[in-house]
């Protein structure tokens, strides 16, 4: 193999002989060090994303959650299946040989602690999302916002279980699979085979010296543009909500220019976490977001419904091992459009997601085994989602069935559901305001991990490329987001989501590709 394909850690001796050299295709553009023609073509085409939208924002808003509409509505069984097929896969390298695998090799140790590792993978993985639907979800399903999951009756104690078990559903294993199925791959391509850290390399046990070819430009492309979709989507949905949650809890303008000011903050913030590295950044700061997280639900038992939290925590669990077969079926299903509008969304936007948080998860995971990696990627992540749900969701239905609050009505403003819940609670004002804090500092963590995530795609893999390219894509997240709320407002937030989740349908198909390509370089490891 040639030499300029390693990495700056070390690899395992058994690399993959191939004629790629790390950087072969590189060009120097105002200091950075970028991969050509990814680089180009990406920024080409987010510009032109960028400049049609501000342009036409409502036209680009139709057309793309009109492509968005037509994947899930035609391809629903195409993301039910993947979605199916990446939770058993994963299980099944648990119990399988294969599981033995060491990522880094046999004498390769951890570079995080287990607390840590487990603090930045829940951080990069959907810390936020959690803030955001952990009450708004069940409360929409129990009061028949959009549809109700198997069609049950809403308002009832039997559609209060299956809220809960529906909102677990959508959080727990599946999505997590997804994540697992794309940093498992690349961290045992990088690692283990001196790979370069970029999503094509987890095809060159199925492509060969194409992987690094137009196929593999496309590849590399497709995730670019997936991560950067979702994360400035991410950033101005979040200011809209942090903005109307500083509303509600100090009259502070709900205002164009509160959001803008807002993504300014984390972008500012996530600048400093950039240039202070992994270690003094991201680490950092994921540290910090569990313990604040850890506060906030510790204060959600104490000073709410404390016996019904933790009862809620083992009906969800029932709920969701009851209810995982007939919400993962498509066939025939009578609640089309809550199928259509919440699960298989999920997917699309899961797999969206998957090259950014699949490839920050592995950029952290060295040292691990392949089982000790997928149990502690799929099951601590569902056990504590589990517990968040029934602190949180268990509270918000709680009050829903006693005609407690404005959550009795159904959701109105899904931003301000978390904050409707705590207003009808002890201390309500002291946990509103550790809920803001701690959706400020998810976004900053989630802003730094995907500036270094395509920071590696677009050097061709590198994960020591200078560090003004990190802030550059830092940088051009806060950009984008505050230039399409001022240019284009939701109209154009929306038709950036749209773009983002439309990714989803052809990276399934690559994800399932990615499962056949991994579980022969496993097997050919172990044999």
């Amino acid at each position: 193999m040639n030499a300029g394909l390693k990495t700056d850690s070390a690899v395992a001796e058994n690399e993959y002989d191939t004629d790629y050299e790390l950087g072969q295709d590189n060009v120097q553009i105002m200091g950075m060090d970028v991969h050509n023609p990814v680089f180009g073509v990406s920024a080409g085409l987010i510009l032109l994303f960028i400049v049609g939208t501000l342009l036409f924002p409502a036209e680009a808003k139709v057309a793309l959650t009109g492509a968005r509409g037509w994947s899930i509505d035609n391809f629903d069984w195409l993301f039910m299946i993947g979605g199916n097929l990446f939770v058993l896969f994963c299980l099944a390298l648990i119990v399988l040989p294969v599981g033995k695998v060491r990522l880094g090799g046999a004498k390769a140790k951890p570079e995080y602690s287990t607390m840590s590792w487990f603090s930045m993978l829940f951080a990069a993985g959907m810390g936020i999302g959690l803030m955001f639907w952990s009450v708004a979800e069940p409360v929409a399903y129990y009061t028949d916002w959009y549809g109700t999951p198997l069609n049950v009756a809403p308002r009832t104690a039997e559609g209060a279980d299956l809220a809960l078990g529906a909102t677990m559903y959508h959080w727990g294993l599946h999505p997590w699979a997804i994540y697992g199925v794309v940093a498992l791959s690349l961290a045992f391509f990088c690692y283990n085979k001196g790979l370069p850290m970029t999503i094509r390399s987890a095809f060159y046990p199925l492509l060969g010296e194409k992987c690094w070819g137009p196929i593999g430009h496309v590849i590399d492309i497709l995730a670019v543009l997936a991560t950067i979709f979702g994360l400035a989507t991410s950033l101005g949905l979040g200011a809209q909500q942090a903005s109307g949650g500083l509303n509600y809890l100090f009259g502070i303008e709900n205002s164009l220019t509160t959001q803008i000011v807002v993504i300014v903050c984390v972008t500012a913030v996530a600048l400093m976490s950039v240039a202070r590295g992994m270690d003094g950044g991201v680490k950092l700061l994921s540290n910090i977001n569990m313990v604040i997280a850890a506060c906030l639900i510790a204060l959600v038992i104490v000073v709410g419904p404390t016996l019904e939290v933790f009862r809620s925590v083992g009906g969800i669990l029932g709920s969701y091992v009851e209810n995982i077969i007939p919400l993962s079926n498509w066939v025939g299903r009578e609640d089309g459009t809550w199928f259509h509008g919440w699960t298989v969304f999920y997917w699309a936007w899961w797999v969206s997601w998957s090259p950014f948080v699949g490839m920050f998860i592995a950029r952290v995971s060295r040292g691990r085994t392949v089982r000790e990696f997928l149990t502690a990627v799929l099951l601590v992540p569902t056990l504590v989602t589990a517990l968040w749900m029934g602190a949180f969701g268990g509270t918000a239905i709680g009050q829903a069935q006693a005609g407690i609050g404005e959550l009795a009505n159904g959701i109105g403003d899904v931003s301000l559901a978390m904050f409707q819940m705590f207003e009808n609670m002890p201390l309500s004002m002291v946990m509103s305001s550790i809920a803001v804090l701690l959706v400020l500092v998810f976004f900053i963590t989630s802003a730094d991990s995907g500036s270094l995530v395509i920071d590696s795609i677009t050097s061709g893999g590198k994960t020591d490329a200078p560090m003004i390219q990190r802030l550059f894509w830092a940088s051009l997240v806060g950009i984008i987001a505050a230039v399409l709320l001022v240019g284009g407002g939701s109209e154009a937030l929306t038709a950036l989501q749209a773009a983002a989740i439309t990714t989803g349908l052809p990276f399934t198909l690559v994800l399932m590709l990615m499962c056949l390509s991994l579980y022969k370089g496993l097997k050919a490891e172990v044999y």
